[in-house]
């Protein structure tokens, strides 16, 4: 079996080196999965850079989000069998509750990763993905789309049908974000860069669209589609949290899952105060959630956007391809044997 390591931080995909190793065999507890689909994430290029905010270990196997077939199990397995499709959770001993100390190692950064032709997982790290999806599409799943669910539903009061969402770009946790506040009944506001990303996030369903390059002002914007009110809820990729303190409702939820922005303008604590708003940093999600999520994605329908599939022999490329932050839904690396 072949697998990609990570032998040298800092050097971008440069430092990406594949290895022949002999075959795993799971013991208890454990199962074998063969990887058939993994894709890529803002995470991966901060795992590659040396950047990300948690251990990664020396010579790992990256990237965190991978699908494929259960080949084996080891004694005691009772959670999945030969045969499963699955998906991998991104921190294996979260199941349920909140997240924990205890919780932090996670795959493709102080454990192994997915980007290997056989993964050795802990069995109850698996969850069954939706039937109607390829592998392809199931692998887009494990960070962003988790991540969008715990930050649409994952503070315990959760999204209600006719709350207004806003969402920003078109990443991956922005676009999850948007096909699954729809499929709860949320009126979705999405802000972007350019006329052609709007017009393709209408055809998702989003109910407005910001183009933020002609009103660079998007906080009032959204004040203004909600007659002053304010979003409910507004999914925070780019770090830019003084703007979405100006554009939330009160006693809304700001979820900050992420910080792609350049640069962050310092909160201002009496802003914070008199939005009564409610501000959450979302560190991707748990088993239980995962499982949740899917079903919410089988009973809809929902198909994973993805803008291009790379070949495994070409994961270098798959990463270049990313890093330009051109694509428009996610790129994935599909591990099928070549003909």
């Amino acid at each position: 079996m072949r697998s990609y390591h990570l032998s040298h931080t800092g050097a971008g995909p440069a430092g990406l080196t594949v290895r022949e190793h002999a075959t795993p065999v799971p013991g208890p507890g454990q199962a074998l999965v063969a990887v058939r689909a993994t894709s890529l994430s803002f995470r991966e290029l901060m795992v590659l850079e040396g950047t990300y905010v948690l251990p990664v270990k020396p010579d790992v196997v990256p990237v965190s989000d991978g699908a494929g077939d259960v080949v084996a199990v080891g004694p005691g397995v009772r959670t999945t069998r030969t045969g499963d499709r699955v998906a991998a959770t991104l921190f294996p001993s979260w199941q349920d509750g909140p997240f924990a100390a205890e919780h932090l190692p996670q795959r493709g950064g102080s454990l192994d990763g997915m980007l290997t032709e056989l993964a050795l997982v802990d069995a109850d790290s698996l969850v069954t993905v939706p039937a109607h999806l390829t592998y392809e599409e199931a692998a887009t799943l494990p960070c962003a789309a988790v991540t969008a669910w715990n930050a649409l539903t994952g503070d315990g009061a959760g999204l209600r049908p006719g709350d207004t969402v806003v969402v920003q770009g078109s990443g991956g946790v922005s676009l999850f974000a948007l096909q699954l506040a729809k499929a709860l009944g949320a009126r979705v506001i999405a802000t972007t860069s350019s006329p052609v990303k709007a017009a393709r996030l209408r055809e998702l369903g989003a109910d407005h669209v910001i183009d933020y390059t002609a009103a660079p002002d998007w906080a009032a914007e959204v004040r203004t589609l909600t007659a002053g009110r304010g979003a409910d809820r507004i999914v925070d990729v780019a770090g830019l949290l003084h703007e979405s303190v100006r554009a939330v409702a009160l006693a809304g939820t700001i979820a900050c899952v992420g910080f792609v922005g350049a640069s962050a303008t310092p909160l201002d604590p009496r802003a914070v105060f008199a939005s009564g708003a409610t501000i959450r940093s979302v560190a991707v999600g748990s088993r239980a959630q995962f499982t949740a999520m899917n079903a919410v994605i089988e009973a809809h329908g929902i198909r994973p956007l993805v803008d291009r599939v790379f070949p495994f022999e070409e994961a270098v490329d798959a990463y270049r391809h990313y890093a330009t932050g051109r694509a428009f839904g996610k790129v994935v690396i599909s591990h099928a044997p070549q003909a």
